[in-house]
């Protein structure tokens, strides 16, 4: 679906144990109790990180941090709430973050959803996927904005090619469709990605991720959804390979600010729609809008 655009850095058999000493650094990952935010959490506190697992029940995600804790002995990492379908949650998590962040993984996610929506109104998957991370982003941004080189690393999806923004629909009340609304959610992840970039220019470094295709429990729970992943499994990659894209975006001094990284990990090139500047702004504007928070810092001249 993607051509690999022209870079100059190598990923040829690229894997986490390159990643560097993150000793004294602090990353935040979304969705840090399942899929990929394991293996990615996992990976960050291996290498030194102190790592905030951001999960939206604790309690059931506390094997997550037992598998952390005994793959990487030592490991600072800690289970903090965070219901990216609940705006107040989102402001609460943020409140509590008291220190400097150097890396903030975007990863949470539902797909595939039957229609619903979060606790402010809005459809689940956009939500969640797109507005809980916005606001968290910009909630965080004055911590991030405390470490010089910090990123924002934002997972999408190939679905992305799928995805359009229709601002006349954004409930998408006339409209549904499982999968056309997952696309939707991912192309503003991407959107969101790149127009963040532009507007921090050199005060943080912003990348969107592909994982590839990745056995996940993305779309939720339920006898049916059991029986379809035990099956997929079969196919998909394991999350630690999923992973891979995120923790190369995170880490890697070769990778370009702005830039859409895939399997490999190499550099995608995205489809047009998410290269659509006037669509980026008008999200951006849009998100501030409803949930009420703005990136003022990134307003300053630096």
């Amino acid at each position: 679906m993607y051509e690999t655009v022209s870079y100059t850095w190598r990923t040829t058999m690229w894997t986490p144990e390159r990643l560097p000493d993150l000793t004294g650094s602090t990353a935040v990952v979304t969705g840090a109790g399942g899929g990929i935010g394991v293996p990615t959490a996992l990976e960050l506190a291996r290498h030194g990180a102190r790592v905030i697992m951001a999960v939206r029940d604790p309690a059931r995600a506390r094997p997550a941090l037992e598998a952390v804790a005994a793959a990487a002995p030592g490991a600072r990492a800690e289970l903090r709430r965070l219901d990216l379908a609940d705006l107040s949650s989102v402001r609460a998590f943020a409140a509590a973050v008291d220190e400097p962040v150097d890396l903030l993984i975007n990863n949470a996610g539902v797909g595939m959803i039957p229609r619903r929506t979060t606790a402010d109104g809005f459809e689940m998957q956009f939500g969640t996927n797109h507005l809980g991370h916005f606001a968290l982003t910009g909630l965080l941004l004055p911590r991030l904005l405390a470490r010089p080189g910090a990123r924002v690393v934002t997972v999408s999806s190939d679905a992305h090619a799928f995805g359009r923004i229709d601002f006349g629909d954004l409930g998408l009340e006339r409209r549904y469709g499982r999968f056309s609304a997952y696309g939707r959610s991912k192309l503003a992840n991407l959107l969101f990605a790149l127009e963040l970039q532009r507007r921090a220019g050199a005060r943080l470094l912003s990348v969107a991720v592909h994982p590839g295709a990745t056995a996940t429990g993305i779309a939720g729970r339920g006898p049916l959804v059991r029986a379809a992943m035990a099956a997929a499994r079969l196919v998909l990659q394991p999350p630690e390979r999923g992973a891979i894209p995120s923790l190369y975006a995170a880490s890697s001094p070769g990778v370009r600010p702005g830039a859409f990284v895939g399997p490999g990990p190499k550099e995608l090139r995205p489809r047009p729609g998410a290269l659509d500047e006037a669509v980026a702004r008008r999200l951006w504007e849009t998100s501030a809008e409803l949930t009420g928070v703005r990136f003022e810092m990134l307003e300053r001249q630096p």
